[in-house]
């Protein structure tokens, strides 16, 4: 093991006891008195988000270029910081203390969940790095829909370990993105089974598999996921997302599902429709641009310069 293994484990580990310290310590607080140490956290934690700030202006930066000064780059960096501090704090309280869900998260929007789901094909849920969207997840499962989310694994397998255990003991099912084929066959298996899948379209896809799209202007690599499972199973595509109000409950918001284009060659289908749901994405972080999670480098894969040139070319037929 090399020097900066290990200096990634010490991390790491430090990390991970960090956490459950935290946990255990959140757990044994009421609600007010948590909101009130999650203050005390964020200001401590904001001095050594120096990394984070980077990226997020950085990301700001690219996603409205000349629209906005640095003072209000800087505004929404702090404010999403913040919310994501809270988010953090909020889902450690609520997984251990379910009971509070309930009045601190209501549904617009409900009907249309209700009403894709009466087709008996599942319902695919869109959605985004955006809000306190695994405690959306947490209240769909409260309101008795069976409901399965694919995510990402953490590095630290022993924190990821923690939080699929209380993921599974609240009721919601995990389905990993990697690998890609059982994440592909889970899927299908949930919608087969009229139930809800959540799939987070907002990060960065890399260079294969998935396709270029714009988002806030620029091409970035997006996965097809959504798109693929509905033409499969025919199962509808809801966009959802859960926005904090001003005294710190949630709304969440459920639009009507996506009308996806037909025909074509299937590459450009998938452009086509992939584009749409981000489109949607893009509307809402316009609408509340600190909900989102700019810590993240989204452009980062680029279509090559010939494939870009390509993709400009065709724009006016799609």
């Amino acid at each position: 093991m090399t020097f900066n293994d290990r200096r990634k484990a010490f991390v790491r580990a430090l990390a991970r006891h960090g956490l459950f310290a935290v946990t255990g310590f959140i757990n044994r607080l009421s609600l007010p008195a948590m909101r009130k140490v999650t203050q005390t956290l964020i200001a401590i934690g904001f001095c050594f988000a120096i990394r984070q700030k980077r990226v997020a202006c950085e990301s700001l930066n690219i996603a409205f270029g000349g629209e906005k000064t640095k003072e209000e780059v800087e505004k929404i960096f702090k404010d999403c910081f913040e919310n994501v501090g809270k988010g953090m704090t909020e889902l450690i309280y609520f997984m251990g203390h379910p009971e509070h869900i309930k009045g601190q998260v209501a549904i617009e929007g409900k009907e249309h969940l209700d009403s894709a789901l009466k087709r008996g094909r599942g319902a695919i849920a869109v959605s985004a790095h955006f809000g306190n969207f695994p405690l959306m997840l947490l209240k769909f499962v409260q309101e008795g829909y069976k409901t399965s989310a694919i995510i990402r694994s953490t590095r630290d397998q022993a924190i990821e370990k923690y939080f699929q255990d209380l993921r599974t003991k609240m009721g919601l099912n995990t389905i990993y993105s990697h690998p890609r084929k059982d994440c592909v066959e889970n899927s299908i298996r949930v919608l087969r089974n009229n139930e809800l899948l959540f799939i987070p379209l907002d990060q960065n896809f890399g260079s294969g598999g998935g396709v270029f799209v714009d988002f806030f202007g620029r091409k970035a690599a997006t996965a097809t996921g959504p798109v693929i499972f509905a033409k499969r199973t025919q199962a509808p595509i809801l966009p959802m997302f859960i926005i904090r109000q001003k005294d710190d409950t949630h709304k969440v918001i459920i639009e009507p599902p996506l009308e996806l284009e037909q025909g074509g060659e299937d590459r450009e289908m998938l452009t086509v429709n992939t584009a749409k749901i981000t489109q949607v994405i893009e509307r809402y972080i316009r609408k509340y641009p600190s909900e989102w999670g700019w810590m993240h480098r989204r452009w980062k894969s680029q279509p090559p310069p010939m494939q870009h040139a390509n993709e400009l070319s065709q724009e006016p037929t799609l």
